[in-house]
């Protein structure tokens, strides 16, 4: 009888997936790479406090190649052959730029503004989506992003003028890295399947992260070894679910939901770190949490009326 509860709980919630629109299953995706993103960014704070930072990056993506490795052997090195090698090495060398930046200063920063720094991405995003691939910006996109920003403003704010502002605007200095290296992965996405993608991407940060490693080599004890194999698998769960994001619907269209993030890193960095969340990052994080609710409302709107004009033209073929 269990079993065939679950079975049939399973079946619903297959249904209720399949009717959603494809922006909804863009957003969804996004968030869940969010979450992932989150519990990784938590543990990897935690083990760049015990070990060099450049060491901690080529420690989480060798292990997120390492995950990666037996779903190759299974499949075949020919399954995982991508169409433009050129292309996965670039958006690799780019992302470690990004990584080199974002690690130096992940150990001075509380995780809450770390992840709230990581929300001005989007706005390189959604400017580098209208302008390089030609997705359109529609108002509800602009708005929400505006007011999603205003409230990491809110949040970030008072930390630039703190005597740690220099490691905030050298996080901040990565987002536009990050960005280009997001949109070299929606041009992949035409050509490349997502799981292509995630396996190139750990394979080619872990080449150009490894002379950078060797530097400042620290061996790691037992548990620390274990913690890089829990941010391998959720690392490359994270890109798994974001690259499948990406795939599902426009790129801007799903930036807003990582606004949420801002929330579960507070949480986090509280339970963990004991970083309490300052008054600007709750007033902040309200901000951010209305505006993503709202974009993501109407882009489900959008989509059903889209889908019912569809369908009532195909049934009305004089119209």
């Amino acid at each position: 009888m269990p079993f065939r509860w679950a079975g049939r709980t399973r079946q619903r919630l297959q249904g209720r997936a399949a009717a959603l629109s494809p922006a909804a299953h863009a957003l969804l995706w996004a968030a869940a790479s969010g979450a992932l993103f989150c519990v990784l960014n938590a543990l990897m704070r935690a083990l760049a406090l015990q070990l060099p930072p450049m060491q901690t990056q080529f420690l989480r993506y060798l292990f997120g190649f390492l995950v990666l490795l037996p779903l190759l052997l299974r499949a075949g090195v020919a399954a995982y052959r991508p169409q433009s090698p050129k292309g996965q090495f670039v958006r690799g060398a780019v992302h470690t730029l990004g990584l080199v930046l974002w690690f130096l200063a992940l150990p001075h920063i509380p995780l809450a503004d770390t992840t709230a720094i990581g929300f001005t991405g989007p706005l390189f995003i959604l400017l580098g989506a209208w302008w390089f691939l030609k997705e359109p910006m529609r108002w509800e996109r602009w708005l929400a992003t505006a007011v999603g920003f205003c409230g990491v403003l809110i949040v970030v704010g008072p930390r630039l003028s703190a005597s740690g502002g220099g490691w905030h605007l050298l996080m901040l200095s990565s987002a536009p890295v990050f960005a280009a290296s997001f949109l070299i992965t929606k041009v992949l996405t035409r050509t490349e399947r997502t799981g292509v993608i995630v396996f190139w991407q750990a394979l080619s940060v872990t080449v150009f992260s490894l002379p950078l490693a060797l530097w400042a080599w620290q061996w790691p004890s037992p548990l620390q070894w274990l913690g890089f194999v829990v941010c391998g698998v959720l690392g490359s769960s994270g890109h798994y679910c974001l690259t499948r994001s990406f795939s599902a619907a426009d790129i801007s269209s799903t930036q807003s939901v990582k606004f949420l993030e801002l929330l579960w890193s507070a949480l986090l960095g509280w339970l963990l770190f004991a970083d309490v969340p300052a008054q600007t990052t709750l007033l902040g994080g309200v901000v951010i949490c209305a505006a993503t609710l709202w974009v993501a409302r109407r882009e489900h709107q959008r989509s059903a009326a889209a889908a019912t004009a569809a369908a009532a033209a195909a049934a009305d073929p004089m119209r």
